[in-house]
């Protein structure tokens, strides 16, 4: 059939994540932009500019541009916006952002999409052609993940990036004070069904295997079962998931057995006072050493996500995190500042305090900037300790120090780390510990 439309997908990112994520050696892609053109009818030509690798143009006649952007990418995604609608392009908004600030994107855009897009997308396409778009869109169901199309990975063919990306579940049952989820996918978690997933990573090429799940581990008896048909094709794997899967011996074995090297676990803070605080009381700082001791003993390496700036964070968070970091052995960490994403209950607690500085959403980067007034230290002291912490974290002796004490995936850690440490040297500002020394 040949297309009779033309539509064109942008995956936006912020001019910080241009410049940083460019210069990765490895990449993967995110799986928005092209599972939703997998969606498309066939009479529509898609097109698609991720714009880690690639420039946005606007010399093509497209019947509609479709934008996904995340908080920070969202003043960018508005300029790519006006710049097609001044050339007559109707240009749809979607991802987390629009679901977060519908009111504010519909302002720059001619429809916004809210929450996931698979169900409304082809409806939308159809009032396009028909010339009656709706400023909104909002799907009365979530997306069953059965029968999930592939990505349209041919139009991203050629750029370098990994293939081995995609997911199994979709969803995450907490409610964190500060987390975007939620708002994304109800509280409510889907799985894909196993059979689909093994016939889908068998037409993947390489060995790397990243499943882009927020919490793989949210149902262990699937993931378990996941595990066990995945084993035989001996992939090498990594995901994220709860710190407490750590607890369940038959979880972690599968797990190792299925070739899974590293887990991305939101331990967030070393303060329980802040975990409690922030609605994540499943996570228990006594246990965090024992965590790591576990993974480490199936050689599973841990990936800590890192937040500071809870309210329950002094000046002494950032020295007590990295020397219990380095005892413990902890093998990678992303390491921010706390980001009050708009409409989260932490957003509107701080706004309600009178504690948020800028609505500027290109600030809320979460490295840069400091975006609300912390309870117990300046902006400044917080994000010049949290790049202290994050230099010190992936200064040469504790990348030797931790790696001699994690004895796990040494490759798959020396590159991560050495990675972090070129990117610091390279982008990152110098910082200081606010416990010792003063600007």
């Amino acid at each position: 059939m040949n297309p009779r439309y033309q539509v064109h997908l942008i995956t936006a990112e912020s001019e910080d994540s241009r410049r940083v994520r460019h210069r990765r050696i490895i990449r993967f892609p995110q799986l928005t932009m092209p599972l939703l053109a997998a969606y498309t009818p066939d009479h529509w030509e898609v097109t698609h500019t991720d714009e880690i690798v690639q420039k946005v143009r606007f010399d093509r006649p497209y019947d509609v541009v479709g934008i996904t952007a995340n908080t920070p990418a969202a003043p960018h995604a508005y300029e790519l916006a006006a710049a097609y609608r001044k050339r007559g392009v109707k240009v749809v908004i979607g991802g987390p952002h629009a679901t977060l600030m519908p009111e504010e994107v519909q302002l720059h855009a001619d429809a916004v999409v809210v929450g996931e897009g698979e169900l409304v997308w082809p409806q939308l396409l159809a009032d396009v052609e028909a010339g009656c778009l709706k400023p909104v869109y909002r799907s009365c169901q979530l997306p069953d993940l059965k029968n999930m199309p592939a990505p349209r990975w041919d139009l991203i063919k050629g750029r370098v990036y990994g293939k081995g990306v995609t997911i199994a579940t979709r969803g995450c049952p907490f409610g964190c004070e500060y987390c975007t989820i939620p708002q994304m996918y109800q509280r409510r978690m889907r799985y894909r069904p196993v059979a689909d997933i093994v016939e889908h990573m068998k037409r993947m090429p390489g060995r790397a295997l990243i499943f882009w799940d927020d919490n793989i581990g949210a149902n262990k008896a699937y993931a378990k079962e996941l595990f066990k048909a995945i084993a035989p094709y001996k992939r090498w794997w990594t995901s994220q998931a709860t710190a407490d899967v750590a607890f369940d011996d038959e979880f972690m074995e599968l797990a190792a057995q299925s070739g899974c090297k590293a887990l991305f676990l939101g331990l967030e803070t070393i303060s329980q006072q802040s975990l409690d605080s922030a609605n994540k009381a499943h996570n228990h700082v006594d246990r965090y050493r024992e965590i790591i001791r576990r993974f480490h003993d199936y050689s599973i390496a841990v990936q800590a996500g890192t937040v500071f700036g809870f309210d329950h964070d002094d000046k002494s968070i950032f020295r007590t995190t990295v020397e219990f970091y380095r005892e413990v052995g902890l093998d990678s960490a992303t390491i921010s500042v706390l980001i009050p994403f708009p409409n989260t209950p932490l957003f509107n607690r701080l706004d309600a305090e009178g504690r948020i500085l800028t609505r500027d959403w290109s600030k809320y980067n979460g490295k840069k900037d400091v975006v609300y007034q912390p309870a117990l230290m300046s902006p400044e002291e917080l994000l010049m300790g949290m790049e202290w912490a994050a230099r010190q974290f992936y200064s040469v002796p504790s990348i030797i120090e931790r790696m001699w004490k994690s004895r796990t995936g040494l490759w798959w850690n020396i590159i991560r780390n050495a990675g972090y440490h070129l990117a610091l040297r390279n982008f990152g500002r110098v910082g200081w510990n606010p416990e010792t020394k003063e600007p």
